[in-house]
Order: C-alpha cells, then sequence, then structure tokens
C-alpha cells in the first residue's frame, strides 16, 4: 500500500482522480505520523486535528478540481489563519486567534487544500534556529540533537518527517533555504511580489512568502496556486502562474549556463565537504547538457546593505512591540530592533546607495548566466541548544545574521532562489544547494532544478522513529 504521509501533493491528487486513496486518508496518514514522531521534534504547534477531518471527509465527496484538491499543508505560525491560532512564535500573541486567513492561506484554500495546523517559527521569525519561549524548541529529523535551522524549521521538518506534504513559509535571509538544506528539503524564495503578502508593508522587497516541498515539481505546482498580483501588494505583478507548474512538470537543463562558487569570494568560510558536496552538484549540469564556470560576482558592501536594510526592516514591523512589551521579546529579536533604532541617517542611506549599485553588479553578472549556484549555509546543522554558532570554520562572526551572508548575498539582489538537497555528509546530515536564477524567472529555476534533482536521485527520507 502507497505510505501516503510520505507520498508528494502531486502524486496524491493523481490518486484522488483514481479513486486509488482519498484526502480522509492522506489526513490521517499525516496526523499519524504527527502523533508518532512530533513528541520529539516539535514541528507543528498547532494542529487542527478536527477541522482538518472535517475539511478532507468533504473533499473526498467533492470531484477533483483544484490543483492542490485534498492535499495536506501546514502554515507557519508567523502566517495568519481564520480561526487558527497564530501566535508568532511569540508570548505576546500566545491566545490569539485571526478573525481572517493570509492571502496565501486563502489562496491556498481556493486551490483545495486543507490545512492541517501551524509550524514552529523563531519569535516573529527573528532567528536561524527555530525556538520560541511559547513552544519550546523544533529539532532536526536527521538528528534530534541538531538544530533544524529556521526561520521556516517547523515547516521543513513536518515536510522532512512525512507529517504534511507541502508546507508555507517565509524568508528574508535564509528563512526558507536554511531549513530546507539543514532538513532535505527544497524552499524556494521568490522575486519579491511574485507571491504578495497581504496583510503587511505593501512596499516589502526583502521578506517573501513562498512554498516549500519534498520535490521540485510540488514546489511549482504549489507556487503555481498562491502566485500572482494582488493590489494590496504594490510590488506584485501579473504572471503565468501556470508556467511553474508546467516547468517544475519538465525536467531540462540543455544549455543551461551556471556560475558556480564555494563562497562567494570569501564572503564566508565554507566548510570544505559542504564546499565539495555542492561542486560535484553543480558540475552535474554539465551532464545534463549545460555548461559549468567558476564564477563569482562582487559582493564588495552587502555588510552595510544588510545592516540598514534589515535595521530599518525590524524598526518598521517591531519598534511598538519593543516600546511596549520590551521585557517579553527574546533577547535576539530585542537586539535586533535596538540595532534598527540605533542607526543614523547616513548609515541608512549608504546602505540603500550601496544596494542600488550591489543590484547593478548582480544584474549584470546574470545578464550572459542563467543561473548561479552556491552553497545555502556554510557549516552543517549545529547543537539545538545553540542559538547560533559564534565561530564559523574558525572566522568568529559578530552576529547571528553574519553566518547567513551567502543567503542574504542574494535576499538584497531580490532574485530567486531554489534551496536543493544536492547530498550527504560523511556524518549523513543533508547538504542544499542555492540554484539562483535572474529576476522573475522562477520557472527557468524550477526547470533546471527538476532536472539535477533527478539526475541526482536522493533518497532524502530521515529515520522513521525517534529516541525521546
Amino acid at each position: 500500500m502507497t505510505d501516503l504521509a510520505f507520498t508528494d501533493a502531486a502524486e496524491l491528487v493523481d490518486l484522488y482522480r483514481r479513486r486509488a486513496a482519498s484526502p480522509v486518508e492522506a489526513v490521517e496518514a499525516c496526523l499519524e505520523r504527527i502523533d508518532a514522531v512530533d513528541g520529539v521534534l516539535n514541528a507543528y504547534v498547532t494542529v487542527d486535528r478536527e477541522g482538518a477531518l472535517d475539511a478532507a471527509r468533504r473533499a473526498t465527496e467533492a470531484p477533483v478540481t483544484g490543483p492542490l484538491h485534498g492535499v495536506p499543508v501546514g502554515i507557519k505560525d508567523l502566517t495568519e489563519t481564520a480561526g487558527l491560532r497564530t501566535t508568532f512564535g511569540s508570548t505576546i500573541y500566545a491566545d490569539h486567534v485571526p478573525e481572517t486567513d493570509a492571502l496565501v492561506v486563502e489562496r491556498l484554500r481556493a486551490a483545495g487544500a486543507i490545512i492541517l495546523g501551524k509550524t514552529n517559527t523563531p519569535e516573529f521569525g527573528a532567528g536561524a534556529n527555530t525556538f520560541n519561549d511559547v513552544f519550546g524548541a523544533t529539532r532536526n529529523p536527521w538528528d534530534p540533537a541538531l538544530t533544524c535551522g529556521g526561520s521556516s524549521g517547523g515547516s521543513a521538518v513536518a515536510l522532512a518527517a512525512g507529517m504534511s506534504p507541502l508546507c508555507e513559509g517565509s524568508d528574508l535571509g535564509g528563512s526558507l533555504r536554511t531549513p530546507a538544506s539543514f532538513c532535505g528539503v527544497i524552499g524556494f524564495r521568490t522575486t519579491p511580489g511574485l507571491v504578495p503578502i497581504a496583510p503587511g508593508a505593501p512596499w516589502e522587497t526583502l521578506a517573501v512568502v513562498g512554498p516549500m516541498s519534498r520535490s521540485v515539481r510540488d514546489c511549482g505546482l504549489m507556487l503555481a496556486a498562491i502566485a500572482g498580483p494582488d493590489d494590496r501588494a504594490a510590488l506584485s505583478y501579473d504572471v503565468d502562474t501556470a508556467a511553474f507548474a508546467a516547468a517544475a512538470a519538465s525536467p531540462d537543463a540543455t544549455g543551461v549556463r551556471v556560475a558556480f562558487t564555494p563562497d562567494m569570494g570569501g564572503l564566508l568560510p565554507v566548510d570544505p565537504e559542504v564546499a565539495a558536496i555542492c561542486e560535484t552538484a553543480a558540475r552535474a549540469f554539465e551532464r545534463l547538457g549545460g555548461t559549468v564556470q567558476a564564477a563569482t560576482p562582487d559582493v564588495s558592501g552587502l555588510r552595510a546593505i544588510v545592516r540598514a536594510t534589515r535595521g530599518l526592516s525590524m524598526v518598521v514591523g517591531h519598534e511598538a512591540d519593543l516600546r511596549d512589551h520590551g521585557d517579553a521579546l527574546q533577547a535576539g529579536l530585542r537586539g535586533n530592533i535596538e540595532e534598527g533604532l540605533a542607526l543614523t541617517t547616513p548609515e541608512i542611506a549608504e546602505g540603500l546607495r550601496q544596494r542600488d549599485a550591489y543590484y547593478e553588479r548582480m544584474r549584470a553578472f546574470m545578464a550572459d548566466r542563467d543561473l548561479l549556484c552556491l552553497p545555502v549555509a556554510p557549516i552543517v546543522p549545529f547543537p539545538v541548544e545553540q542559538r547560533w554558532p559564534r565561530t564559523v570554520n574558525g572566522r568568529p562572526m559578530e552576529d547571528y545574521v553574519e553566518w547567513l551572508s551567502l543567503s542574504y548575498a542574494i535576499t538584497v539582489a531580490g532574485l530567486p532562489a531554489l534551496a536543493l538537497p544536492v547530498g550527504f555528509t560523511a556524518a549523513g546530515l543533508p547538504v542544499g544547494m542555492q540554484i539562483v536564477g535572474g529576476r522573475r524567472r522562477e520557472a527557468g529555476v524550477l526547470r533546471a532544478a527538476a532536472a539535477l534533482e533527478r539526475e541526482l536521485a536522493l533518497d532524502r527520507r530521515p529515520p522513521r522513529s525517534y529516541d525521546a
């Protein structure tokens, strides 16, 4: 019998059409996995058991219509869900129940998806290790002693451990990509505006919401359901959403021009094993009919850009939280907001000028290349009790943001980047590689990533049971 807990979304919909399985069976399989392993892993913080089963019964009785008909989906606890607790990982909102869905949830429901529950996140998503004072830490399914990354850590763990075939996440400095890499799943940070955020800041250029999955095909299927314009998001734009599902279902890397860099020109010292795994994966594009060259864009000024843009974003989003609930905020978040408040006007202006120049250099670099490939993270998962790595391969880190520089280097350029599992370390831990495309070139990224995924043919299922 098909193991529905580990069956991909596209295959589930096909099974439903053939009456070989039902949405009720799929939801029950996910709930059984949650009951079996989540006591150790702590991926889900709120499970809508009855609501999901009710929706599954209705989907089972109805004809298959929507592209995600009857597919269980986990929603990051930063994203509002009508009638279902949404805490943002903060004690301030520990009992918060929204009255309306966020737009991405609204679109998932319209596509036929079933909301299974909410997945864990650090407080307000500020952190690359998923823990908070409401629900505690989420653990890596490959080794529960280690971090799953963050901030979409609960979603990544739910996928990897068979607790949901699709999950929603968000990304500013790697929050989709880092947990995807650490857990052996896929996370796609798309061009800002492709997936509109509402409610939220209509002019947001750093943070995005996006799909997480166990296959590239499912990633494209989910992206097609949530992308497209909405007037509430000023940067959103018209797009052929069907192209994403079509590209992901049509693997092809023929003629693709790839640049590979292990460390963005020494931006961070990357673990040699991680770098080697990613380079071997990138070179596989040559077997697929592409060309690969060693090349690195000019990332000078990145630190000033991140400091200014992230600091400003933290003040816009959370200055009121600091003012009204300062003592209740976790130390890391409180420090982020205070650093933003300490920025001077000239520092912010210089960071924004540097970002303009950075974008032009990155645009020129990608002009005659289709893809840029590089590691998601410079290291493998670290102990879950460690809030962030104070050193990376021997180099001291100034703060928790610095070790995320490989992902921030893509964020501030506004380019799409898909984190794809590409191998395992000798210790059996997954390693992810960023496949970066030109602005608004998501379909090309999906098509090439699907080809590489098929070529590598990794077994990405972690241990099925865990010791408490």
